[in-house]
């Protein structure tokens, strides 16, 4: 069971449409899916069909509020099914109070989202966390209770240039408060393959960061289909399944699980080697 992070603090760089459709394309190979809206702007709620987010109850802000003050709550209580069979766990503007009540907490403020997820994860492969633009604390909940983390950066200057911040806050998290945490790769975003722009920012996130962190290869390509699909309900193999976005979102799933089953290997083998040593 994996829990992912998608995170930056930048908005506008795709992080609700790759937490959908890497979400639907988990689901395409057989596997069991929470989607989780950590952004009080409920955006992630909202692209899966359910507008009116005000009348969700319960939801993630009542999920946190339990863990908060230390009630009881059903594990199945307030996510929703979605048709192509990903579940939700859906946020509104409640959330923004929820935040607050974490500032204002005692005990162990950065670790409730992990505390909520740890009650359900048993009936997932995958938790993927739609996280807020921000470095907030609900983005630090999200990085605490993340096994890793997916960073979509848009084939734009200004994207790229904000990096450097976000690594610099996995990487303190990665020291203080989660030390399993890893970075899964850069997913570039929002490509325009017509021109020699987004190529060269492309390159330039590989050159600088790819000798450190996967970049994966995958590139996902600017399109109106994106737009389209964001107001549909549907993820983008429902809405455009011959298209190029979702080809892109189909090697993309296949790179995640790839990853996940190369650094698996590797940890047995690590294990192993260690155990040859110790006798």
């Amino acid at each position: 069971m994996k829990v992912i992070a998608i995170v930056n603090q930048k908005g506008g760089t795709g992080k609700s449409t790759t937490t959908v459709n890497l979400g639907a394309g988990l689901i395409r190979q057989g596997k069991r899916v929470l989607l989780v809206d950590a952004d009080t702007q409920s955006n992630l709620t909202q692209m899966l069909g359910w507008q009116d987010t005000d009348n969700l109850y319960p939801n993630l802000s009542t999920m946190l509020d339990c863990v908060i003050n230390d009630k009881q709550f059903p594990v199945e209580d307030g996510i929703l099914h979605h048709k192509e069979g990903m579940d939700l766990m859906p946020s509104n503007l409640e959330l923004s109070g929820v935040e607050m009540s974490l500032a204002l907490s005692l005990y162990s403020r950065e670790a409730n989202l992990r505390t909520y997820l740890n009650e359900v994860k048993r009936n997932y492969d995958y938790i993927l966390i739609d996280c807020a633009p921000s470095l907030g604390l609900l983005t630090i909940n999200a990085l605490v209770a993340a096994d890793s983390v997916l960073v979509p950066v848009q084939a734009h200057y200004l994207s790229v240039k904000g990096l450097e911040q976000l690594l610099r806050t996995v990487s303190m998290v990665q020291r203080k408060l989660n030390n399993k945490l890893y970075i899964d790769g850069i997913l570039i975003t929002m490509v325009e393959s017509r021109t020699n722009f987004s190529k060269d920012i492309g390159q330039v996130v590989r050159d600088v960061y790819g000798k450190k962190i996967t970049v994966f290869q995958t590139e996902i390509p600017r399109g109106i289909k994106a737009a389209e699909m964001s107001a549909s309900g549907k993820s983008i193999y429902a809405f455009d399944p011959k298209g190029k976005i979702a080809a892109a979102y189909a090697e993309l799933t296949k790179e995640v699980i790839s990853h996940e089953k190369s650094k698996q290997r590797n940890e047995k083998c690590s294990k192993k080697y260690q155990n040859e040593i110790l006798r």
